[in-house]
């Protein structure tokens, strides 16, 4: 194969470390073409925070050699890895978008990362995120505002927003993503990638704090499914620090097939039982990709949701985790957090173990009567978002269809109420909207069916990727070139002590 080296980023993960063990391509080469990409896009759209480039240029030699010496290779050799900025990372400035971490520099690296670094993955940089990932417009203080690759005035989702736009216009071929309500799949609904929330036992959550609630799960993002499942065999498994995980064969999710389509039942919903608001536009756009994907499936019937209470109990399971998070620092001082992690800790501060007993019970019911209601399908598909991406200036999106949204976070409903019943979801990207940016189709699974899901996935883009009207759409890489999001409105002066700043990006570079 010949590559120049300004090609090689745009290679999907699989790809390169295939060619890497061959010996086609260097991983010094890819390292640098990445760095360089890093370079000119970068502060376009601001998904790359703090890095570690010096550093990763040594390892990335050292994988050289280690391919060179032909001995066995991790399944993530040479390849370089975007961390997520909620995931501490040795020796790497981890902020989680927030003031109070503005010089926080991990001694030990969370199971996540531990396992990439294992598998060979060089990790180059961190990842933007909204501050304590609390939302979906990644924008904090200390880094400022993540753009659109589609039109960088408009938000990337979140929390792994960071992430999602770095994929999208190729800067890593590895990036890692979290999700509460949403935070793997939206972002990657709105910028055109592939986000996997997986089983709560699949991938180890160490920085969890409470170790057995399964609303918080880490897992991969990807271009496609194929990338997604390579980072997911890397970082799959049991960890005593997870007391949800589990031990699993990883290697399963390099040998899955695409299923056959035609055996599929799939069920589908634009708003579970009008549970959820949901934009006309987006509407439409749905119920029109499911006339177009009808015929694929052996059935592809609407499914009547009733499952009860869903807001109430999200908002108690997700208050009870931020005040075990945040507790310390808002007794300390109030004002040190941001308006949506102390809206959080303050809604749970409020509530009483009567709250959290009917939360942890109704959300025991709300699987019961999902499975209940799903009995025979394969999977149940829904838009992963209820809008269109919406400037990063607005906060959070405050009117769906008319209706006020009674908090920062209740416009995510639609992949939260997922999140209640554990099941794996995935989002793929399935064309574009009416306003011309990316639509995010949510592909649900089984209990425990992670590895079914993917195969359905495998074969729905598959599918996709053969009609111009539902394959994924890419941005225009070069419209991105005099298109920087203002940062003015929220950033403060990046961080001065206990790690880099961006080499290329961040607040930097941007403002």
């Amino acid at each position: 194969m010949s590559l120049s080296r300004s090609e090689l980023p745009t290679l999907s993960a699989p790809e390169l470390r295939d060619l890497i063990g061959r010996k086609a391509v260097s991983p010094l080469e890819l390292f640098d073409a990445c760095v360089e990409r890093i370079a000119a896009l970068n502060p376009h759209i601001n998904a790359i925070t703090a890095t570690r480039f010096e550093q990763a240029r040594e390892e990335a030699r050292a994988a050289e050699q280690a391919v060179m010496r032909g001995g066995p290779l991790g399944l993530l050799h040479g390849l370089p890895v975007g961390v997520k900025d909620l995931e501490p990372t040795a020796g790497l400035l981890t902020t989680y978008g927030s003031p109070r971490f503005r010089g926080h520099v991990p001694t030990e690296d969370v199971a996540l990362v531990r396992r990439l670094r294992e598998a060979g993955g060089l990790i180059v940089a961190k990842t933007n995120v909204p501050e304590l990932g609390a939302g979906a417009n990644t924008r904090n203080p200390v880094w400022g505002a993540t753009g659109n690759p589609f039109d960088p005035r408009l938000n990337a989702g979140g929390s792994s927003g960071g992430a999602a736009a770095a994929l999208a216009c190729d800067l890593l071929p590895v990036c890692t993503g979290s999700d509460t309500g949403g935070s793997l799949r939206i972002p990657a609904a709105k910028c055109g990638v592939v986000g996997f929330r997986p089983s709560p036992y699949l991938v180890p959550n160490t920085r969890r704090l409470l170790g057995w609630s399964p609303i918080s799960v880490v897992g991969p993002m990807g271009r496609d499914v194929r990338e997604a499942c390579l980072q997911l065999a890397a970082t799959a498994g049991g960890d005593p620090g997870d007391p949800l995980s589990a031990p699993v064969d990883p290697l399963q999710f390099l040998r899955l097939h695409p299923a056959e389509l035609k055996r599929l039942h799939v069920r589908y919903t634009v708003d579970f039982g009008g549970s959820c608001d949901v934009d006309p536009m987006i509407r439409r756009t749905f119920l029109d990709r499911i006339e177009a994907m009808r015929g694929w499936f052996a059935s592809c019937e609407p499914v009547d949701f009733a499952l009860g209470d869903v807001h109430r109990c999200f908002d108690v399971l997700r208050a009870e985790a931020f005040v075990a998070g945040t507790r310390e620092a808002y007794e300390r001082d109030p004002d040190s957090l941001g308006p949506n992690p102390r809206a959080n800790f303050e809604l749970g501060q409020r509530m009483s173990l009567l709250d959290c007993a009917w939360a942890q019970t109704e959300q025991t019911r709300i699987l019961r009567r999902w499975l209940q209601q799903t009995a025979g399908a394969d999977l149940v598909l829904s838009p992963t978002t209820p809008v269109s991406p919406f400037p990063w200036t607005l906060p959070h999106a405050t009117e769906i269809d008319g209706r006020a949204q009674s908090n920062y976070y209740r416009w995510l409903a639609l992949t939260y109420v997922v999140t209640l019943t554990t099941l794996p979801a995935i989002s793929l990207p399935c064309g574009r909207d009416a306003a011309g940016l990316p639509f995010g189709l949510q592909v649900v699974g089984g209990f425990h069916g992670d590895a079914a899901l993917l195969s359905a996935a495998l074969a729905l883009e598959a599918a996709m990727a053969g009609d111009s009207t539902l394959q994924r759409p890419r941005p225009d890489l070069s419209a991105l070139r005099g298109c920087e999001p203002d940062l003015r409105s929220i950033v403060t002066a990046p961080p001065t002590a206990g790690g880099a700043a961006p080499q290329a990006g961040g607040p930097a570079s941007v403002v």
